[in-house]
């Protein structure tokens, strides 16, 4: 497989961090660590931020809040290297956490560092080189919905990750949640949001079950073997993670399941899922129901969801751009995705189809 391996860029302007403080502090938690980090930055995501350290032939991950962040609670480094401690020896997938520091005074910030998962990552455009045939671009989404099923299968009581669970409704807890959160961070008059979150109040369904939750499942966030892209090989990003709904879940991964036809949503948008041969949303969720044995008839809801969920982390990134939080220059955009997201959520909810 020619695709390149994703790859660390130059740090963007004003989330550099003290190398020097970083690498005193590490060289007394991390066994072998001798000579000085070198640190370079994994430019893409929106939300925490991740670099890479290499010192020597030796490469680690470390993540941290963004810098400027408004929900304290979205970006919990403990919790999140918590929960790789507890899943990584049941979910081989999930990194290997190495090194905890809730010190703000080495890079100003908590932050962790975990083992690299080297392989393919496929993000928003088409690599160049990459031409799988349309039978591996089927197992690839194929291998996305099984992996999802094994996480859902997980015994997280006894991984020590019980108490994640909350007493009372996820699916209620979730929606009322991210409809305070929207308008916490509300910059514009969008009414295609406002008739969503009413949509959403009005049509909570009761909870279909409690499992282990990732919350952002998608081919963004998962690392694919280099020498054969049907196995995956890792999984990232779980600063959300918890137990909650199954349902809920597989609503997130097909909101971010771009279809031919559907209308561009700039980052949002998954070429793997638009390729020859790729699942449409409605398989990729009959597939999940084959392997679980879960209903979904009724997946609107869930999907509507996700649609509103992903614009309300749109819109709080563009908050902190507007409150000059940020200075990525990326973000000055986004609240036309937050447009966007809020228009396909009703067009949804009149057709009923998703």
């Amino acid at each position: 497989m020619s695709v390149e391996i994703d790859r660390p860029r130059d740090i963007r302007s004003g989330e550099e961090l003290d190398t020097a403080k970083l690498t005193e502090y590490l060289r007394g938690h991390l066994p072998g660590l001798k000579g000085e980090i070198e640190v370079a930055q994994f430019p893409s995501g929106y939300s925490n931020l991740t670099y890479m350290l290499r010192e020597g032939d030796q490469e680690f991950v470390l993540r941290r809040p963004p810098f400027g962040s408004k929900v304290k609670s979205a970006h919990d480094m403990g919790r999140e290297h918590r929960v790789l401690s507890a899943l990584h020896p049941i979910f081989p997938a999930a990194p290997k956490p190495l090194v905890y520091c809730d010190d703000d005074a080495v890079i100003g910030a908590p932050f962790y560092v975990m083992e690299r998962i080297r392989g393919v990552i496929l993000r928003g455009k088409r690599p160049e080189g990459f031409a799988p045939d349309e039978a591996t671009v089927r197992e690839c989404c194929r291998s996305l919905v099984r992996n999802l099923a094994d996480l859902h299968a997980l015994d997280y009581e006894a991984a020590g990750l019980g108490d994640l669970r909350k007493d009372g409704s996820y699916v209620e807890r979730q929606a009322n949640g991210w409809i305070k959160r929207y308008f916490g961070s509300q910059t514009d008059d969008i009414p295609s949001i406002q008739e969503t979150a009413n949509w959403l109040a009005d049509n909570l369904p009761a909870d279909t079950g409690a499992v282990l939750v990732h919350n952002d499942y998608k081919f963004d966030n998962v690392v694919l073997d280099a020498d054969d892209i049907t196995k995956i090989v890792g999984v990232l990003d779980w600063e959300m993670c918890t137990i909650g709904d199954p349902l809920m879940d597989l609503g997130t991964t097909i909101g971010y399941w771009m279809e031919a036809g559907d209308p561009r949503m700039g980052d949002v948008m998954q070429f793997m899922t638009m390729e020859p041969g790729a699942l449409t949303r409605r398989e990729v969720a009959e597939y999940y129901a084959e392997l679980t044995g879960r209903d979904i008839s009724n997946i609107l809801f869930y999907y509507v969801f996700a649609l509103f969920k992903l614009a309300v982390i749109v819109q709080q990134i563009y908050y902190r751009y507007k409150q000059g939080l940020t200075n990525d220059e990326r973000f000055g955009k986004l609240i036309f995705m937050v447009g966007a997201l809020g228009m396909r959520s009703t067009e949804c909810i009149a057709s009923g189809k998703f």
